[in-house]
């Protein structure tokens, strides 16, 4: 939530929210939980037997009638680009 100070030109942020019921802590980019938590993702995923059928329905995909707009979301990735961009 952001808050306004005192002086009109300062601007401070604040995690605590009247509603906010999570145990995350506002971290800033570089996030521990966030990282902890992705890499967790990442391993079970990787141990789940299902990469390689993943791995097959990408490549058919790339080969299939949605190859244009992959392409073209490869290259936006690419430069930076996001969905919402």
């Amino acid at each position: 939530m952001l808050r306004k100070t005192t002086n009109e030109s300062e601007i401070s942020m604040t995690n605590e929210t009247a509603n906010d019921k999570s145990n995350l802590k506002m971290e800033g980019e570089g996030s521990r939980e966030g990282s902890r938590s992705f890499q967790k993702s990442q391993h079970e995923f990787a141990e789940s037997g299902k990469v390689e059928k993943k791995a097959k329905e990408a490549a058919a995909a790339l080969d299939g009638d949605d190859a244009d707009e992959l392409e073209l979301a490869r290259a936006a990735a690419a430069k930076g680009h996001t969905p919402s961009d």
